[in-house]
């Protein structure tokens, strides 16, 4: 009984909080130095070919054909291995800005610290005529040294507790389809040259992006939040890439009404859903999905 009170206070106190930063503008994300620092990880690796060329070349001048195929598949090879280990760091990035979520499905990055190591040996070895120990020293040091700069990949799920049986891939996907609608909504909503309705649709986002992010806070939820995010967050791409389309193709007094009306029943909706979640109540979907359907028809918008 004390867990339940304790997480519906939280709940509430989350939802004031909340309020007020629902009606200011998003503020614009600059890239800060951490960030940029993050994105430009593993860029190092592309130096690594660079120093095979002039090698490779010598090699065709004097007609070495093993020291061609090894200087050239060395090359190639360092390549892969900073396109996976790139793809790796993505990867990785996406995982640890969710809360709920599988680990990657390939460690990209295992993988590229192995190749890294395999191909150092191989030109040690033939390339550069070190012996088989010393060759296996170079190989197992850049080994090392890709681990130690960048880690191995995350191979366990992350969780929160309240799952409630759900599993990871499931709650992660509903989360993904729904910021996928939402990125869908804004997109279209960038078309749109109405500044009326282009706040009234941020609202709409922030309010999807708050529920989301009560998902992700407390998976227990999803239950009675799927079925709402899966209608109306599609009903909102809906109606919004459609009034978009139709404002390119003409203006329409009764449109541009008919579209007002419609993201005000939304919008009511999206508060309301998100405080029946705050207060652990039950929402009867199944009436407001037939008004919403019966309206969308009704006022010609989608």
């Amino acid at each position: 009984m004390h867990k339940d009170n304790s997480r519906h206070t939280a709940k509430k106190t989350a939802n004031m909080n909340s309020t007020e930063q629902l009606r200011k503008p998003r503020p614009y994300q600059k890239k800060t130095a951490k960030g940029v620092l993050y994105n430009s990880r593993g860029l190092l690796l592309y130096i690594f070919p660079v120093a095979l060329i002039p090698a490779s070349i010598m090699s065709f001048v004097y007609g070495d054909f093993l020291l061609i195929i090894t200087n050239t598949s060395g090359c190639a090879a360092y390549l892969l291995a900073a396109g996976l280990l790139r793809k790796g760091i993505a990867s990785e990035k996406q995982y640890q800005a969710k809360k709920i979520t599988e680990a990657p499905k390939w460690p990209l990055k295992t993988l590229a610290a192995f190749i890294v190591a395999m191909t150092t040996a191989g030109i040690a070895l033939i390339g550069a005529g070190n012996s088989f120990f010393v060759s296996i020293v170079f190989g197992f040091g850049a080994l090392v040294g890709m681990i130690f700069l960048y880690g191995l990949d995350p191979r366990k799920e992350k969780m929160v507790a309240g799952s409630h049986g759900y599993t990871a891939d499931e709650i992660s996907t509903v989360i993904d389809e729904a910021e996928m609608q939402i990125l869908g909504i804004e997109q279209a909503n960038r078309q749109i040259n109405n500044r009326m309705f282009n706040n009234r649709i941020d609202i709409i986002c922030a309010q999807a992006r708050e529920i989301v992010g009560m998902l992700e806070e407390d998976p227990g939820d999803i239950r009675r939040a799927r079925k709402f995010l899966n209608i109306y967050l599609d009903g909102a791409l809906k109606v919004t890439e459609g009034y978009a389309d139709m404002q390119k193709k003409h203006q329409s007094e009764q449109l541009s009404e008919n579209f007002e009306n419609v993201l005000q029943t939304i919008e009511s909706v999206f508060i309301e859903q998100k405080q029946k979640l705050l207060e652990d109540d039950v929402l009867d979907l199944d009436v407001q999905i037939e008004v919403l359907t019966a309206q969308l028809k009704h006022e010609g918008v989608v």
